[in-house]
């Protein structure tokens, strides 16, 4: 017999990998986007909106952090 785990998300959780996910797809790397995500005080809509603009990624996250 084998045992099944249940993994509870957290409403947080859900909420910060949306964020990077939406993140990584608007063209910031994996580990940006988790450090990005994290933080709730960093406006999703002007962390993409700078890649838009031009911002190179790296430059936009040394920015927001």
């Amino acid at each position: 017999m084998t045992a099944v785990e249940e993994i509870v998300e957290t409403e947080l959780e859900r909420v910060e990998r949306w964020r990077s996910e939406e993140l990584m797809r608007a063209g910031y790397d994996p580990a940006a986007a988790l450090d990005l995500a994290a933080r709730l005080d960093v406006d999703l809509h002007t962390a993409i909106d700078l890649l838009e603009r031009g911002c190179p990624p790296e430059l936009a996250a040394q920015i927001l952090l």
